[in-house]
């Protein structure tokens, strides 16, 4: 079986998987995505979504530096706070990512994170950093929707928070 450039299937998955931020963003005010005063965690949607576009950013420029670092994150923009700015990451992730659709997903990289014994490098690949950030979004969701929740507000489709893998509950 021959393997399509960063296999098509992980960047259309990870792109669909960001419009659903982007629908999301675009249902909400600014209070309700800026809203951190939800325990025990404090975190907002907003600073959910910078940190899942932050690790997507990483793992971008690992293509083209060789180097996935996840510990290089930005935290504290805008992004997290205004969701305008929130809206245009989502959209610069988006067109990055359809951009590394013609590079091979075997690419070695080496990844570097912080597992809580200081930063360590773990060889692995440009795909496996992409499923690995698309995993870690779908997460995420799961924690978004659980502040939508608190907050009176819908998700934005049913599945939004739900890997694939996952049986979705029926009402």
């Amino acid at each position: 079986m021959r393997e399509t450039p960063m296999s098509q299937d992980i960047v259309n998955a990870a792109i669909a998987n960001l419009e659903r931020a982007e629908r999301l963003i675009c249902q909400l005010d600014n209070l309700s995505y800026a809203n951190a005063k939800t325990g025990p965690y404090f975190s907002s949607i907003g600073s959910h979504m910078r940190h899942i576009l932050d690790i997507f950013a990483c793992v971008i420029h690992g293509a083209e530096s060789g180097v996935v670092d996840l510990t290089d994150r930005k935290r504290g923009t805008a992004a997290e706070s205004d969701r305008e700015k929130g809206l245009e990451y989502v959209h610069s992730v988006i067109r990055d990512l359809a951009r590394l659709a013609q590079v091979d997903s075997a690419t070695p990289v080496r990844m570097l994170d912080d597992l809580g014994l200081g930063k360590r490098e773990i060889p692995s690949t440009l795909g496996a950093g992409l499923c690995q950030a698309h995993s870690h979004a779908i997460h995420h969701y799961a924690c978004i929707g659980y502040l939508l929740h608190l907050q009176g507000l819908d998700l934005p489709d049913p599945a939004f928070g739900y890997n694939p893998t996952t049986p979705m509950p029926t009402p």
